[in-house]
């Protein structure tokens, strides 16, 4: 346990401006506070608080940071308050213990929920502060270096896969390599003990059949270099056990299969001398095709930078080579953003200014649930990367698989609420394409906000899911409470009654809601039937059904209704508050009838569909549709048909050419049946409604290779 003045001398070492009073102050505060308490390993408890003290000092950290860590734990193990820190060491040390203290359980909640909103702090307080994060860091390092005096093996899991899901990654993206090296191996230890121990007894049987391999390979490449009068540091190093395992696992591989598990690093003076010794490597060596990255001219969104290159060794065997200048490994040593604050005094307050932290607050910003946040974070902060342009030039960052929706939303979220369409390359793709690194993207800006439904299939970044869900959610609801109007409304007439807003708002108690607007919203999500409403306001008025003679109520006049008047269906998204039955794919034209379900809106069919008898049967109300004033999309509809065609060569290029010429298009292709002179087809195509359908069937029944044609 390191001593009062062994910690002062450490952190002397290397800041000559040192708080010494109001270090040994809070040395002195943190090891009073926590008195006898001890840890699952029987030391004293004071030894945690010190020991993350001692890494922070490790990688250079300033006085306050290493104060921070030494009463990190105070507030949450002992009686002492954050008013208390905040009287003794000012408030921007409790500012930051506030940022490194979890938050208390909420009862009844699940354990995730919990771990969410602890991370959901820990980023909003890091995006205040990013020393917050480093402190974290260092405790969650500590607690997983004695991880192994706790009894508990599911707890041990659990935290360990908490390490590699959150803690690890959030290391890597402050550049902080060796940290996360170590998080990764003592995790992987708990996850997968017997894999780690098989991986590192195949690293001894390698390291047997050659004790000497990797001083070979590095004198090797200093010879070479030494030849060509390069000034250069060269070291190399086995990968751990937990990368091979990442590597056997992303490339469905044994170990025996893997041929690059050894790393050599190269420095040199600058960065011309870089690409100077890539050049040489290349042409001394043979370098394997697809393996290059170059990080100095585009680095990692953690600021690392440095040339990436795999090669055939001097004996044979592929080996990566990493090669970068001497201060751009001091970063990739002791962490980016922790050598910005020690060297470059970048303000560590405004943590902002790192484009992942950003990102994750974009996200945050967007998203009301803490469960949601964490699973779209840690997406954000595992995923592999690809860096596209913008048309002016600027490098956007996005997690490999990342589609045009991702770009747009990453941006800015206007940007992609208004994506009507995007260029890449400048040639017009679906937004369905995969992005790859060099790709110059342009989004096509509509007047209209464009988010639809199937969106979601065609985004996976945090930002942008949470964007896409947060609309869909506000118009589901704008779109609810429209049809429930709408049901409500055309109910009343079909029973002869004349319509109240006025009237209807003297009722609401009895259904525990606030507004009208929430009313309708049950209504058009079937969480409220309309007749309910109605036997509420006029308990003592029999309820008009099918062959009932009409009452007339209101003054509303006889012959101004009809016994049964259709819904008129407007402004509504399909897929959202209305969905078109798969069954028999209902569209424009066609005399529907529709029913409300629970929590998904108006499923709308064809009359004579035979699905709606188990509807019936589920003492469901069914209510006529009228099209009328229907928002959609050109072509927004699939119809189903069944083509009988000869077999004859040609023939299904003339059926899809005549469907083409309709202006219709192919959704999909079945072969149901074939023999020598026929074979018949289901097929599904795109039309606006009852009218082009038909249209398309009539074109299709000119042609001498088509027998029949029907709409199934």
């Amino acid at each position: 346990m390191l001593r009062q003045v062994e910690l002062l001398e450490k952190v002397e070492s290397y800041d000559p401006n040192v708080e010494e009073k109001l270090l040994n102050k809070a040395y002195v505060f943190s090891m009073r506070a926590h008195g006898s308490q001890t840890r699952a390993s029987g030391d004293p408890f004071f030894s945690h608080p010190l020991e993350v003290a001692g890494i922070l000092a490790d990688h250079k950290f300033d006085s306050r940071t290493i104060i921070t860590a030494l009463l990190h734990d105070v507030v949450e193990d002992t009686t002492y308050s954050l008013e208390d820190i905040k009287k003794s060491f000012g408030s921007e040390i409790s500012s930051l213990v506030d940022g490194v203290t979890k938050l208390s359980k909420f009862e009844g909640r699940s354990d995730k929920f919990n771990q969410a909103e602890n991370f959901r702090k820990l980023l909003l307080a890091t995006s205040r502060d990013i020393r917050v994060l480093f402190v974290k860091l260092a405790d969650r390092l500590h607690n997983m270096r004695t991880l192994k005096f706790i009894k508990d093996e599911k707890k041990k899991k659990r935290i360990s896969y908490e390490t590699l899901e959150i803690y690890s990654p959030l290391a890597e993206r402050l550049g902080m390599e060796e940290i996360r090296k170590e998080l990764d191996d003592l995790s992987f230890n708990v996850t997968e003990p017997e894999l780690r121990d098989s991986i590192i007894q195949r690293l001894l049987m390698l390291r047997q059949q050659d004790e000497d391999i990797l001083d070979k390979i590095i004198k090797n490449i200093e010879e070479f270099l030494l030849e060509n009068k390069i000034i250069f540091k060269v070291f190399g190093r086995e990968k751990t056990p937990y990368s091979i395992w990442k590597k056997m696992k992303v490339k469905s591989v044994n170990f025996s299969q893997l041929s690059d598990i050894m790393a050599f690093t190269i420095l040199v003076k600058d960065t011309k001398t870089c690409y100077e010794v890539l050049g040489l490597l290349h042409q001394g060596y043979s370098y394997v095709p697809g393996r290059f990255k170059d990080y100095i001219s585009t680095p990692k969104p953690n600021g690392y930078q440095s040339i990436h290159t795999t090669l055939i060794g001097p004996l044979n065997q592929r080996i990566e080579i990493q090669i970068r200048t001497f201060e751009m490994n001091e970063k990739a040593e002791f962490g980016v953003a922790a050598h910005w604050i020690y060297k470059d005094k970048i303000n560590p307050k405004d943590g902002k200014q790192y484009r992942w932290m950003r990102q994750i607050l974009d996200i945050l910003d967007q998203s009301n649930e803490p469960e949601e946040f964490l699973e779209h974070t840690k997406m954000q902060m595992h995923a592999d990367q690809v860096f596209v342009f913008t048309p002016k030039g600027d490098i956007v960052a996005l997690p490999k698989g990342a589609m045009p929706l991702d770009f747009a939303f990453s941006v800015h979220s206007d940007v992609g609420y208004f994506c009507s369409g995007v260029k890449i390359n400048n040639s017009i793709k679906p937004l369905s394409t995969k992005l790859k690194n060099g790709d110059q993207v342009e989004i096509i800006r509509g007047k209209d906000n464009s988010v639809l439904p199937d969106w979601l299939e065609f985004s996976i970044t945090g930002k942008a899911r949470v964007c896409i869900k947060r609309y869909l959610h506000t118009k589901e609801d704008e779109d609810f409470k429209k049809l429930g109007k709408e049901i409500l409304i055309n109910h009343f007439k079909n029973q002869g009654m004349r319509y109240s807003e006025t009237n209807v708002k003297n009722i609401l108690d009895k259904f525990k809601l606030k507004d009208l607007d929430n009313l309708y919203k049950f209504i058009g999500c079937g969480k409220i039937f309309p007749n309910k409403i109605v036997s509420s306001m006029f308990p003592e008025k029999k309820l008009l059904k099918k062959n009932d003679k009409i009452v007339i109520l209101n003054k509303l006049k006889e012959k101004n209704r009809s016994e049964d008047f259709p819904l008129i269906v407007h402004g509504l998204t399909p897929g959202m508050s209305i969905h078109f039955a798969k069954c028999c794919n209902p569209i424009p034209g066609d005399e529907a009838i529709s029913f409300v379900m629970k929590n998904k809106g108006l499923i709308i069919h064809l009359k004579l569909c035979k699905e709606l008898k188990k509807a019936k049967s589920e003492n469901n109300k069914f209510i006529k549709v009228s099209w009328e004033n229907l928002k959609y999309k050109k072509n927004d509809f699939v119809a189903k048909i069944n083509v009988l065609i000869r077999n004859k060569i040609g023939a299904l290029g003339v059926l899809s050419s005549i469907i083409g010429k309709s202006l219709s298009n192919i959704r999909n292709l079945e072969i149901t049946e074939r023999n020598t002179d026929f074979f018949k087809i289901n097929i599904d195509i795109d039309v606006k409604n009852k009218s082009h359908l038909s249209k398309v069937i009539a074109s299709l029944r000119t042609s001498d290779f088509i027998e029949s044609v029907s709409r199934v």
